[in-house]
């Protein structure tokens, strides 16, 4: 299990990569969409938007107080989320494996997989 700010980092190195893809890809398959990232073991939730220049507001709370709704709402394991942002782990695999769960509507799923 890693910690709160590890995954706070892993959040950060992922915005970073989303704001590396060229301007192009961003345009076409990046819609603005409020983002909850839950993490059970650390039993925090992440809150942000994702735009075209990558994420921004984000925000932790505990898991236990609720919140709006997010338009594209994941569940993944600390390790997971670290393993993601350091390329270690295929997202991919990990979503068809269940290692990360995603919840979002069909539109929204289409567009996550030509950026994964």
């Amino acid at each position: 299990m890693t910690s709160i700010e590890e995954c706070e980092a892993a959040i950060r190195n992922l915005s970073s990569r989303v704001a590396e893809l060229d301007e192009h890809s961003r345009r076409k398959h990046l819609v603005e969409r409020s983002i909850s990232v839950a993490v059970p073991d650390l039993e925090v939730v992440f809150d942000m938007r994702l735009t075209s220049q990558g994420i921004s507001e984000a925000t932790t709370r505990d898991a236990e107080v609720s919140s709006p709704p997010a338009q594209v709402r994941i569940t993944v394991s600390s390790t997971d989320l670290v393993a993601l942002s350091e390329e270690r782990l295929d997202p991919r695999k990990a979503v068809l494996t269940g290692r990360v769960r995603l919840d979002a509507s069909f539109t929204d799923l289409m567009r996550m997989r030509k950026l994964i």
